[in-house]
C-alpha cells in the first residue's frame, strides 16, 4: 500500500514542502514516482518518517537525524527506544501535571502551600540505583540529604539550571559545535560546576576527572541520559567535551 505526498503530509502534520525537502537532501526517498512525477510513499518509508518526526521533537538538527538514522538500521530496536523515552517522558509529566493543577488550585482557594508536593514530575530519585551501583550508597545518600534540606525556591533554581544546560547541549549539538571549541569547553565548565555542586559525588581531586569522563560515557550508553542532551548527538558532544577538559584542565 502507498500513500501520496499529500495524505502523508496530513497524516503526519506536516507539509509537503517539508516532505520534498526531506527528498532533496536524501533524509527520506519515496517509495515511488510515477510518470506525472507523484511521489508515493509505502510502509517502510512511514516509519523512517515516524522516526524522523520523533527525533526532530527530540531538537536534533537534519545532518544529526541522518546520522542516526545511519547508525540504527534496525527501525524496530530504534522504534522501540523511541517508545520508552516517550512513555518515560510521559510519566514524568503526567506528574508534573498533577502538581502543578494542585499548586494552582490551592492558590486559588488561599490554602497553604504543601512543598513536598510541589516538585512531582521533578524526580531527583529517578536515577538512584545508578548512583549507588557506581559511587555507592553513601553518596547517594548524601545527595538525597541535600535535596531534602533544599527549600521550595531552591529546588525550583536547580531545576531550571538543569533545564538550561540540557538545552544549551542540545542547541550546541543541533549546530555542529565541535567538542574541543571554546563554545563546547564552556558547556563542559558549566557542567562540571553543576555536577560538583551535588554533595556525595566523588569530586576530590584525585577522583574528578575519572568521575567526569565516566559520566559523559554513561550519558551516551544509557537512551535515558542521552535524552537529556537532545539524543545520541547531543550526548555524544557532552562526552566528548567532557573528555577534552578533562584531559585540559582536570
Amino acid at each position: 500500500m502507498e500513500w501520496s505526498i499529500q495524505e502523508v503530509a496530513r497524516l503526519a502534520g506536516t507539509t509537503s514542502r517539508t516532505l520534498r525537502h526531506y527528498d532533496d537532501i536524501g533524509l527520506l526517498a519515496p517509495s515511488s514516482v510515477g510518470s506525472n512525477g507523484y511521489r508515493r510513499y509505502d510502509e517502510a518509508a512511514l516509519v523512517r518518517l515516524q522516526r524522523i518526526l520523533l527525533l526532530r521533537q527530540l531538537g536534533l538538527g537534519l545532518s544529526d537525524i541522518a546520522d542516526v538514522l545511519a547508525r540504527q538500521a534496525d527501525e524496530q530496536e530504534a522504534l522501540e527506544t523511541h517508545l520508552a523515552l516517550l512513555r518515560q517522558e510521559q510519566g514524568r509529566l503526567t506528574r508534573q501535571i498533577a502538581a502543578v493543577a494542585s499548586t494552582i488550585e490551592v492558590l486559588r482557594g488561599g490554602e497553604q502551600l504543601m512543598a513536598q508536593d510541589m516538585f512531582d514530575g521533578f524526580d531527583h530519585t529517578q536515577y538512584e540505583s545508578e548512583v549507588v551501583e557506581r559511587w555507592g550508597s553513601d553518596a547517594y545518600a548524601q545527595s538525597d540529604t541535600w535535596w531534602r534540606g533544599l527549600d521550595a525556591d531552591e529546588r525550583a533554581q536547580w531545576q531550571r539550571e538543569t533545564s538550561r544546560l540540557g538545552a544549551d547541549w542540545t542547541d550546541a549539538a543541533t549546530r555542529g559545535i565541535p567538542p574541543e571549541s571554546d563554545e563546547a569547553q564552556q558547556l563542559a565548565a558549566r557542567h562540571i560546576a553543576w555536577l560538583t555542586g551535588v554533595p556525595g559525588a566523588p569530586t576530590a581531586p584525585d577522583q574528578l576527572k575519572g568521575y567526569v569522563t565516566g559520566l559523559g560515557e554513561m550519558y551516551v550508553a544509557d537512551a535515558r541520559f542521552a535524552a537529556n542532551y537532545g539524543g545520541q548527538p547531543g550526548a555524544e558532544l557532552v562526552r566528548d567535551a567532557l573528555r577534552v577538559y578533562a584531559q585540559r584542565t582536570l
